[in-house]
């Protein structure tokens, strides 16, 4: 899309530049201005941007000028017309556009601008947009590898916050000082990483993502997502009254996220944009709501502290513990109220759930709680990747697919009498003249008189071959009692007669 509206650019008016949303259609698309980039910029003083003459160079900002107005126009949309706000990074790749999204939050675009190869000014705009962040804030470099390749570089153990037993590192090591330390590089970060259990290639793929190298593929976004999950940390839960006072948080928070992100309104026409967010999904008008999909199992996972050691610290760890079951039936129920549902699913199904995961009744220490609806599946889809199918779309939708199946089946001996019906009806509506009609009329009485020679009856001949299931007429007569019969019945008429006599 952005290729086929450069090409339409017209370098004499970019102020008054239109961007097409269809090839068919010319008249479907929007104004906008093609002499600046929508929305901030990265670095914020743009000047002497227009002044390159390098051919690659002036293509690149143009093609991030027209991206970043189709981005401003879907922003617009989605809140105009869905009630969502939305933050956006334009750049060339994933990994940088993740990043770039991050600047201007919330209800913010930025655009990292050119240039974003070394020759131009001694330095890419991507290294030193990346040279300043954290390398645990990369996307694609997990906790764990981020935590060792800090000790790396630090030639020890990070120092943690100590008020938190999870808290944030105090020793910020960024990507300036991992990309230019000295030996780094993929064999380095191949014995880091590496080893049994690790992704392949992960050394090569991280010292890639250090260098603002990503070329992961944008893939199309999932009709419904594959799990929805809910979770908050805590310093400490110990207690039943919290665990369920929490629960009850977390679960009309999911049930919310489910009717969102899993329902659709009947009738788009009738619901306004702002209807449409979650006030919407969890309001009395819900009878023209439909399920999209639904979750199959429910999961809770809890993050208990370990007990402190004899020195009186405490170790560190990440490892959560989990139990799931069948999500309840009543999840589904669309005309109950969230706050209704969710004090019925944390009574019946989510504290014995949590007396599974922990039988002690009392003393848990818990740091996190999570709720999952896992194993989502599609109903009523039109594919035959969902769980079943739209009837009622498939009856509305039959006519129009079936219609150039559809034949009658005639039989024979009704074909000659109602042929010539049918075909007189299509002449006095093609021709409506009577001599024209007339010729027809002979002419397909000259072709059902053929039919009906073909029809008679084939004389028998000694040529004629017949197979032994072939029923044929009788070619004996007896002569005492005239009987006619078939051949292989004259012996045993014969002994009829004898024993008669």
């Amino acid at each position: 899309m952005v290729d086929y509206n450069l090409e339409m650019l017209s370098p004499n008016s970019l102020q008054s530049s239109f961007f097409h949303l269809s090839r068919n259609d010319p008249t479907v698309g929007f104004d906008f201005d093609c002499r600046n980039i929508a929305g901030h910029v990265v670095p914020g003083d743009p000047i002497g941007i227009h002044t390159s003459m390098d051919r690659d160079f002036s293509n690149l900002y143009m093609r991030l000028v027209v991206g970043s107005h189709l981005a401003q126009h879907l922003r617009h949309q989605l809140e105009e017309h869905q009630g969502y706000t939305s933050t956006v990074g334009i750049s060339t790749s994933k990994l940088i556009s993740k990043l770039v999204g991050n600047v201007n939050k919330p209800k913010g675009q930025t655009t990292l601008l050119p240039p974003y190869s070394v020759p131009y000014h001694g330095e890419s705009n991507i290294n030193s947009f990346l040279d300043e962040h954290n390398i645990g804030k990369i996307p694609g470099i997990g906790f764990k590898a981020a935590q060792r390749i800090r000790d790396y570089v630090l030639a020890r153990h990070a120092v943690f916050d100590g008020r938190l037993v999870y808290g944030g590192t105090n020793e910020n090591v960024k990507v300036r000082e991992v990309r230019l330390f000295p030996s780094m590089g993929v064999e380095v970060l191949e014995k880091l990483l590496g080893g049994f259990g690790s992704p392949k290639d992960i050394a090569m793929k991280i010292w890639g993502l250090i260098n603002g190298i990503d070329i992961s593929e944008v893939a199309r976004a999932r009709e419904v997502p594959q799990q929805i999950s809910i979770e908050d940390s805590y310093i400490r839960l110990d207690t039943m009254a919290e665990v369920e006072k929490e629960l009850k948080l977390l679960s009309r928070r999911l049930l919310s996220r489910i009717r969102i992100d899993l329902s659709f309104m009947e009738d788009h026409d009738e619901v306004s944009g702002e209807q449409k967010g979650i006030e919407h999904a969890t309001s009395d008008n819900r009878s023209s709501r439909q399920w999209l999909a639904y979750p199959k199992v429910l999961r809770l996972s809890t993050r208990p502290r370990p007990p402190l050691n004899p020195d009186g610290t405490r170790s560190r760890t990440f490892n959560r513990i989990s139990r799931s079951c069948d999500m309840p039936s009543l999840v589904l129920d669309l005309s109950n109220s969230v706050e209704g549902l969710s004090e019925i699913l944390v009574r019946e199904t989510l504290v014995p759930l949590f007396h599974k995961l922990h039988p002690q009744k009392s003393g848990w220490d818990l740091s996190l709680m999570n709720l999952c609806a896992a194993s989502i599946s599609l109903t009523a889809a039109s594919s035959r990747d969902g769980a079943g199918r739209d009837i009622s779309k498939m009856f509305k939708m039959q006519e129009h697919v079936l219609k150039d199946w559809k034949f009658e089946d005639i039989d024979n001996a009704a074909a000659v009498g109602s042929e010539s019906a049918v075909f007189h009806e299509r002449a006095r509506g093609a021709m409506g003249n009577q001599s024209q009609i007339k010729v027809k009329e002979n002419f397909c009485d000259s072709v059902l008189k053929s039919k009906d020679e073909t029809l008679k009856e084939i004389p028998d001949n000694d040529n004629t071959w017949q197979s032994d299931d072939e029923v044929t007429g009788p070619n004996y007569t007896c002569n005492k009692c005239g009987s006619a019969m078939p051949d292989f019945a004259i012996a045993a008429h014969e002994r009829f007669h004898d024993l008669r006599d």
